[in-house]
């Protein structure tokens, strides 16, 4: 016969998962930016590695590979954080409900700032400039604006400011780091084989 007592505790145990795994999806659905598994135990009162399991099983499932459908949205490990991102194949759809069409896109000079500066990293504006042929000031400015580049110190011989990439720009690309960029920088010159424009401050 089995013990009452023990399926009683067994259905408790049960709720409390459950209830957990509620507990986490619901503030991976407010959040805005990534949010790491601290911060998950912190929120929730649970050990991080409570947490990093519960996570693991919500992607499973949003996957389907929990024996439901395959939901719509999926749960990515992006700039050291954890978000719900809609899934890549209907990104027509989102983007058409979203934006009704209209897609506010960088204009090609920033797309070709950003790239050089994602894979040359850390960088000066004069080597951006550089290997683009142009001034790049205001586009640096625009790129910095969006969040999507930031000041990572000086060049200790030149003393110009140099620029990387930022978290914002990893959790666009739902990439957890740069190392995960396509292998483009081959086909880039490299920043020490071109002629530097001159001090920061002079471009």
């Amino acid at each position: 016969m089995s013990d009452p007592a023990l399926e009683d505790h067994s259905s408790s145990e049960l709720v409390a998962h459950q209830e957990h795994l509620a507990a986490v999806e619901a503030v991976l659905m407010v959040t805005e930016e990534p949010v790491t598994a601290a911060e998950l135990a912190a929120a929730l009162k649970l050990s991080e590695h409570q947490v990093v399991a519960l996570l693991d099983e919500i992607r499973l499932d949003a996957d389907g590979e929990s024996g439901g459908r395959q939901r719509g949205y999926e749960l990515r490990e992006v700039a050291g954080g954890y978000r719900f991102y809609s899934r890549l194949a209907y990104a027509d759809q989102v983007s058409a409900f979203i934006l009704g069409g209209q897609t506010a896109r960088l204009s090609q000079a920033a797309l070709e700032t950003l790239a050089i500066i994602a894979y040359r990293q850390p960088v000066a504006r004069s080597q951006v400039a550089a290997i683009r042929g142009v001034n790049v000031d205001g586009v640096v400015r625009t790129l910095v604006h969006r969040g999507l580049v930031d000041t990572a110190g000086t060049d200790p011989v030149t003393g110009a400011t140099l620029y990387t990439t930022t978290s914002v720009f990893l959790e666009k690309l739902g990439i957890s780091s740069v190392e995960e960029l396509p292998q483009l920088s081959p086909h880039l010159p490299g920043v020490d084989a071109v002629e530097d424009f001159g001090e920061e401050g002079q471009l």
